[in-house]
């Protein structure tokens, strides 16, 4: 299915260069001379390869043919995730790293999207947002300013990201899943 190159997002699967290609950053570029374009990244599924691409406005992709099926997480052992079809109660395992860094974000009874193409798994699109709860932070330094932004912290689950000075360790926040970054505090 042919789309342009506005449409193209983080998780879809495309076909490009005669391979199969998860985009993983999505940037839209305004320069001051010449047309718009879309910055993206992307990740060869076959081969795991990067590459960085220009794609203006006006070009269109193949977006691919992948069938989605939802999963409930089971658990992980060294290198897969299991997770079991929420249907027929078939288990599936999968390794981890098809799932990334947000194979780290994934708790029991998750339900996630799984990507397959050719009856082979090939993504793992966990919900947009996850409760996480912050296990260390930096202390706040008192009269800084409030635009002096964030601090460094490692969550519950051994991932490290910025939060804003005034989230304290073990306090419950969300984070985004696609960005991993901070979205709120839950009181």
């Amino acid at each position: 299915m042919k789309i342009t190159a506005n449409e193209i997002k983080p998780g879809m699967i495309i076909e490009h260069k005669n391979d199969y290609w998860n985009v993983l950053k999505v940037q839209h570029v305004k320069p001051g001379k010449g047309g718009a374009f879309n910055q993206v990244e992307l990740k060869s599924v076959i081969k795991g390869t990067k590459l960085n691409e220009r794609f203006r406005s006006s070009e269109t992709v193949e977006k691919a043919e992948v069938e989605e099926k939802r999963f409930n997480f089971l658990y992980k052992d060294e290198n897969s995730c299991h997770f079991m079809d929420n249907s027929t109660y078939e288990q599936i395992e999968i390794p981890t790293s098809i799932a990334g860094e947000q194979h780290k974000l994934l708790k029991e009874n998750l339900e996630v999207t799984i990507s397959f193409m050719e009856e082979k798994p090939i993504s793992v699109e966990l919900p947009n947002n996850i409760e996480c709860i912050v296990e260390s932070t930096d202390a706040t330094i008192k009269n800084q300013t409030a635009s002096s932004s964030y601090k460094p912290a490692i969550l519950d689950c051994g991932i490290k990201i910025n939060i804003p000075p005034f989230v304290e360790s073990g306090e419950k926040i969300v984070i985004d899943t696609r960005t991993l970054e901070y979205v709120r505090r839950i009181n």
